[in-house]
């Protein structure tokens, strides 16, 4: 039994599949992020699902492809966790985007592969290998045009009083926007990006609006300046993009 794993910050899938790669299994856990969660934490949610840990010593192959992936050791620790619980897998990891390559291109076809969600990335597909030119330090530096970017920025202006009064006081109705609710998902709670990227629905919800749609601009405009025009190439090519914030954001 193989198993394919395609783990944002906010949710993972797996799926199951025999030699004949009919599917066996699908299923579903929160986010696997080892940027940000705990060894123990990304275990309990593995273990914590009744399907996988049901079949953990038939799976023989796993393939992870993961946010927070990019270096060695985050790659070194969810290998671990796998083999831990998986224990009869030959286990390779890999950060998601090349999941999202291998999702939208051909092989052969080079083109610029782009990923919004919970965070967000950036690579060139040359039609066999998959390159990067930024190091990612991860949702607090980087991440732009991301669901945590927007979330981090639509409290900001909250806060400083920046969001025309109409949109804040829907705002406030929504989420409970308290100092010290905020802080504490930030700073005592796993997940932090996650929590962020929560608030982002309210700017796509409210996308028409000239300040969300603003934000947005800006949001874009920095990953398309800080992140795609740093391939030389970028402008001859496709650029393809894939993740919950690309999605709803497509007509913008």
């Amino acid at each position: 039994m193989k198993l394919i794993i395609d783990s944002g910050s906010t949710k993972t899938d797996w799926i199951a599949i025999d030699d004949s790669n009919n599917i066996l299994l699908e299923t579903h856990t929160l986010g696997l992020n080892p940027q940000v969660l705990t060894e123990a934490i990304i275990e309990e949610r593995i273990i914590n699902n009744y399907d996988l840990y049901r079949v953990r010593n038939e799976v023989d192959s796993i393939h992870f492809y993961g946010a927070g992936c990019g270096t060695e050791p985050p790659r070194k620790m969810m290998s671990d966790v796998l083999k831990s619980i998986f224990q009869n897998a030959s286990i390779s990891v890999k950060e998601d985007t090349f999941a999202a390559v291998y999702a939208i291109t051909d092989a052969g076809d080079p083109s610029i592969v782009c990923i919004l969600g919970t965070g967000s990335n950036c690579s060139f597909f040359d039609g066999e290998t998959v390159h990067q030119k930024i190091t990612s330090l991860g949702y607090i530096l980087m991440d732009d045009a991301s669901g945590n970017y927007f979330g981090r920025q639509l409290i900001r202006d909250y806060y400083f009083n920046k969001i025309p009064k109409p949109l804040a006081k829907l705002f406030a109705e929504e989420f409970d926007l308290g100092a010290e609710e905020i802080k504490t998902n930030l700073y005592k709670k796993a997940n932090p990006n996650t929590y962020l990227a929560t608030f982002a629905k309210f700017l796509i919800v409210n996308k028409n609006e000239p300040y969300a749609q603003a934000l947005i601009d800006k949001g874009l405009g920095l990953f398309i300046d800080n992140q795609i025009l740093q391939f030389d190439n970028a402008k001859e090519l496709p650029i393809h993009f894939i993740g919950s914030i690309a999605y709803y954001l497509k007509q913008n």
